[in-house]
């Protein structure tokens, strides 16, 4: 009998061990349930975003969308790329060095009315630009620049003002804004 009482004990004994072996194992499937469910709930989250609202459309027909929508995106910026090339081109022409410089022509007359302009572009060529004020008159020159240099004599405030002008850019400006 005592046999028999230690059997039943020993089978108790057993049982709880199992139970709590049991509701262990019942307590960590919970946990990845729960961990299951937050990362199924994570992925219905960004696949409805990635969806973008088109839940009736099939996966292909969204790639082929993207990839249409990219290469017309692609050939835009192929044409801004040409357009922006032509720009560059025809920028170099352009006046990008200005120097001006205010003068005194003669002793006579007063303040600095007189001035030398400089008009120049990224190759140092354009006009110069003089205006002479007298009491009496006012008379305007204008002399091609071609490298810097002009096959016309050039006062001393013309050349100061290409100088000026070389000195100057425009484009560096800008880019410091």
């Amino acid at each position: 009998m005592n046999d028999f009482i230690n059997n039943i004990l020993k089978i108790q004994f057993e049982i709880q061990f199992l139970f709590i072996v049991g509701f262990i194992f019942i307590l960590i499937n919970c946990v990845l349930l729960i961990s299951n469910i937050k990362k199924t709930n994570k992925l219905k989250t960004k696949y409805a975003r990635f969806m973008n609202g088109l839940s009736d459309r099939n996966m292909e027909e969204l790639l082929d969308t993207c990839l249409t929508n990219i290469n017309n995106v692609s050939a835009k910026n192929k044409d801004i790329e040409v357009k922006i090339n032509d720009i560059e081109r025809n920028l170099i022409q352009c006046i990008q060095k200005v120097g001006i410089i205010r003068f005194n022509a003669f002793d006579n007359v007063g303040s600095d009315l007189s001035f030398a302009i400089a008009l120049l572009d990224n190759n140092d060529t354009g006009i110069v630009i003089s205006g002479i004020y007298a009491r009496d008159s006012s008379s305007t020159y204008a002399k091609p620049i071609i490298s810097g240099k002009s096959k016309y004599s050039l006062s001393a405030e013309e050349i100061q003002a290409i100088d000026i002008a070389k000195k100057t850019n425009i484009e560096r400006n800008y880019t410091n804004l």
